[in-house]
């Protein structure tokens, strides 16, 4: 993680504080804590930077949802005297992703972010499927999202990419640049300014770290190369954490992520995917899987080219797999629900047992 000049130097605002934050929280827990906001995450300690102080503290222990721990962006109350967090502000907007195959828990990746850069390349990078993905993910979290085009000056047209990513969601603002050049990422400043958050997600090779370090005027993320034969960028950021920026604003750096697993996120697709169930909502049955059936609007609208079939394809497996992964998350809230009543029964059991015995 980069470290602050001074840590110890900023203010609430500075370091995102606000109204919204204020009114979540009891007037009372403010007598015997302070805020703070989490910088980075640790498996055995968080780094906490609050008004005058910085410090590690330990992490906080979900009580029955792995979403009430604590990562990189929350805010949280510390009791400076004993050295912990006792608190988790409840949040403005939180990225978590599914589980991956063999694992239960949903992973955090930020929290409190005001605008998501989705930054792929003008290459083989550009992958509509995977932009969706992340707009989902930044529509459920109801966070802004601005799609970055890098290796803007290897493209034979960028114009092109501009425009497909463009067509991806209605009033996508897009941009495209040179990671290289400082000049040419101060678009991106309007969304960096002071106290605001943006987080970055991308696969690996497409310029997230020398997007990181021309925002930040400096060379801390080392950067690494592609691969020969498949174009596909080696992982050089290894671990998220925030970091400060010249205008004011933070930036959450994420590992390059492979892999990700859409869970409750209905909304965000619907808003991504707003006129594919805009035309959807017209067909004859409420049912229609778009396929043979009679009325159905989707298929007419294809045929008559005012829809994409591609988009379609697209949209239908994302709404299978959220649909699927939104399911096993239910299913194992619903076990571990059942299991707190069967462990309350038997310490009842026991509780009768030991009263008669004594």
């Amino acid at each position: 993680m980069t470290e602050p000049d001074n840590p110890t130097e900023y203010t609430l605002a500075q370091l995102g504080w606000s109204p919204f934050f204020v009114r979540q929280i009891d007037p009372e827990a403010l007598d015997h804590a302070e805020p703070a906001r989490v910088l980075a995450t640790h498996r055995d300690a968080l780094e906490v930077v609050g008004e005058g102080y910085a410090m590690r503290v330990p992490p906080l222990v979900p009580r029955a949802d792995e979403t009430e721990a604590a990562t990189v962006g929350d805010f949280v109350l510390v009791d400076r005297q004993a050295g912990r967090a006792t608190t988790l502000v409840p949040r403005k907007s939180l990225f978590k992703r599914g589980a991956k195959r063999g694992e239960s828990k949903v992973q955090l990746i930020a929290a409190n972010v005001d605008t998501l850069f989705i930054v792929t390349g003008c290459d083989r990078d550009f992958n509509p499927a995977r932009i969706e993905r992340y707009l989902a993910l930044a529509r459920e979290a109801d966070v802004t999202p601005v799609v970055v085009l890098t290796k803007a000056d290897l493209a034979e047209d960028v114009h092109e990419f501009i425009d497909m990513a463009a067509r991806l969601m209605p009033g996508l603002m897009v941009e495209a640049l040179d990671a290289r050049e400082q000049a040419a990422v101060e678009p991106l400043r309007t969304w960096c300014g002071a106290g605001q958050t943006v987080a970055l997600l991308g696969s690996s090779g497409v310029g997230k770290s020398t997007l990181v370090n021309s925002l930040t005027r400096r060379q801390d993320q080392e950067i690494g190369g592609t691969r020969k034969g498949d174009g596909k960028g080696r992982h050089t950021t290894t671990a998220r954490a925030m970091i400060p920026l010249d205008d004011g604003g933070w930036l959450i750096d994420t590992p390059g992520m492979r892999e990700l697993r859409l869970a409750d996120m209905e909304a965000g697709l619907a808003d991504v995917f707003a006129d594919v169930e805009e035309i959807a909502s017209q067909c004859r049955f409420s049912d229609c899987k778009h396929e043979t059936e009679p009325g159905c609007a989707v298929r007419t609208a294809i045929e008559d080219g005012s829809l994409d079939e591609a988009k379609l394809q697209r949209y239908l497996k994302l709404k299978a797999e959220e649909f699927h992964a939104s399911a096993s998350i239910a299913q194992r809230r619903s076990r571990a629900k059942g299991f707190g009543k069967m462990a309350k029964r038997v310490q009842a059991v026991r509780n009768k047992r030991n009263y008669f015995e004594d």
